[in-house]
């Protein structure tokens, strides 16, 4: 037995991608570009809501349990809101994957987009794969401590930019900034930009597709979204096989078709790539060259040509480096591209592939878009149902009804009055279904109370049943509190009820 010990730890081989252009490069761009700038931008997006209630458009205001999103104010009964929009992120993320694969890893994850934007500005200061590669691999000079040292500067940067913009979503944007440049602001908005930081500038920086790869969870539950019918980026291994290294390799493959018998005295048919031909037995060159752009492009260093794989994040940027290489060599397009597996027996046979859309409309993808479309309604129903004025009612139980000296009933409860105005607004309180229960407000003069802008008000309200009605002598009365809007004449009601005495 050998006394070596076998380590089961691997470490991190650097990856290099390097730097291509074509349309799903561009998509990538103006996706990044359309996501930061909504992170970055939002925060400071005004909307007057009035002179008593923050004028940010976005603002999850934890101190006074609010969340405001432009006209819309979540308050903290209405939840379920919040979590009918998680729901849908849920649903939506299950059809975008049963349609087109890992969509979300490779366009719009927050760990996608970042590291784009780090590799950008290595790319930038460092050079491209090759030049990244030799500094990378050479002994510290004053040189490569200089490009590293810029690298990291500006990655530590956007890392702090993105934890701040993080933190301004609770706060006011502009008073926040001033407390920070101060050093005013509460710690844990340090803090939180601090770890946010941290991990922007790690993960982003450092570790990349191992994020993807050992942290993420969504590889692996993308396998039960996905199947045979999903367009995903794949490798058409039935056209691009046998590979042939070079040009060379591929032009002396190629005259191999010509080798055979004559059939009617012409040379036989060119046969299909990786397919041999009938008369002849010979195999055409597949149109792979065998030139590695496309692992050289990948940012999580997989090579597509092996099959799917969990590591792929379906970002697509090797279909533009294959498109590249093909139209260098004159073949036409699509050796690698988004298709659906189970189109490759039909497309090797010779068929047309089956249309994209057809794909998409599948019934499990109708399902998908049924339940993400059944909840979206059922939430703006709810929205425009919402009452603006809200009464909550909580009978005071120890005791439940206390005797007068006259002999009277009375009772007490804790009533919760919502203002949801951008204005102070009074409001009348009354009771209904019990003749007779005379209604008082603690602390107040008549039957009203005044509420605050956008707040909530606890009052102490009081029934009393005359001495020998029907209310003082049963053991219960049901009872109806009724507020109205004094401004606007909305109504609205709680049901209750009143404790007596039970004489019988």
């Amino acid at each position: 037995m050998s006394d070596e010990s076998t380590s089961l730890y691997a470490a991190r081989e650097p990856i290099f991608p390097r730097r291509v252009s074509g349309w799903y490069r561009n998509l990538k761009w103006w996706i990044m570009l359309l996501t930061l700038g909504i992170y970055y931008i939002t925060p400071w997006i005004r909307w007057d809501r009035g002179p008593s209630l923050p004028d940010q458009a976005v603002l999850v205001d934890l101190a006074n349990r609010r969340f405001y999103f432009f006209w819309i104010e979540i308050w903290p009964h209405e939840f379920y809101f919040v979590a009918g929009l998680l729901v849908m992120a849920g649903v939506g993320l299950f059809l975008f994957t049963a349609a087109l694969g890992r969509v979300w890893c490779g366009y719009t994850c927050p760990q996608t987009v970042w590291v784009d934007l780090f590799l950008l500005v290595e790319r930038k200061i460092q050079g491209d794969r090759n030049a990244r590669k030799r500094l990378h691999d050479a002994r510290w000079t004053p040189r490569k401590v200089w490009l590293k040292s810029s690298t990291w500067a500006i990655w530590l940067l956007i890392a702090v930019a993105t934890g701040g913009a993080w933190v301004f979503y609770f706060a006011d944007a502009p008073t926040l900034l001033v407390d920070l440049v101060t050093l005013n602001a509460p710690a844990v908005a340090y803090i939180t930009i601090g770890i946010l930081t941290a991990t922007t500038f790690i993960f982003g920086g450092f570790m990349r597709e191992q994020v993807c790869i050992y942290m993420c969870p969504w590889p692996r539950i993308q396998g039960a979204m996905m199947d045979d019918g999903t367009l995903t980026v794949a490798y058409r291994d039935w056209r691009g096989e046998p590979r042939g290294k070079g040009l060379k390799r591929r032009e002396a493959a190629a005259d191999l078709r010509t080798v055979g018998p004559q059939i009617g005295g012409r040379a036989p048919a060119i046969p299909m790539p990786g397919v041999p031909d009938t008369n002849t037995g010979v195999t055409g060159p597949g149109d792979c060259i065998d030139c590695n752009a496309c692992v050289n492009v990948c940012p999580m260093g997989i090579d597509i040509r092996d099959g799917q794989q969990m590591a792929c994040i379906t970002c697509a940027l090797c279909i533009d480096a294959c498109d590249e290489v093909m139209a260098k060599v004159n073949l036409p397009r699509g050796l690698i591209d988004y298709v659906a597996l189970s189109d490759a027996p039909r497309e090797a046979a010779g068929g047309d592939p089956i249309p994209a859309w057809r794909h998409a409309v599948r019934p499990r993808n109708l399902l998908y878009l049924g339940l993400w479309s059944l909840v979206g309604l059922g939430l703006l129903f709810a929205l425009f149902i919402r009452p603006e004025i809200e009464m909550t009612v909580a009978p005071i139980r120890n005791p439940t009804f206390v005797t007068l000296s006259d002999g009277s009933v009375r009772n007490a409860y804790d009533v919760r009055l919502l203002n949801k105005q951008a204005e102070p607004r009074q409001f009348l309180l009354s009771q209904s279904m019990a003749p007779g229960l005379d209604l008082d407000i603690e602390g107040e003069t008549g039957n009203t109370v005044t509420v605050p802008t956008d707040t909530q008000r606890l009052v102490r309200v009081y029934l009393t049943a005359p001495a020998g009605s029907d209310a003082a002598a049963s053991e219960r009365t049901d009872v109806r509190l009724w507020v109205e809007d004094m401004a606007s004449g909305e109504r609205a009601h709680t049901d209750t009820t009143f404790n007596g005495r039970d004489l019988q």
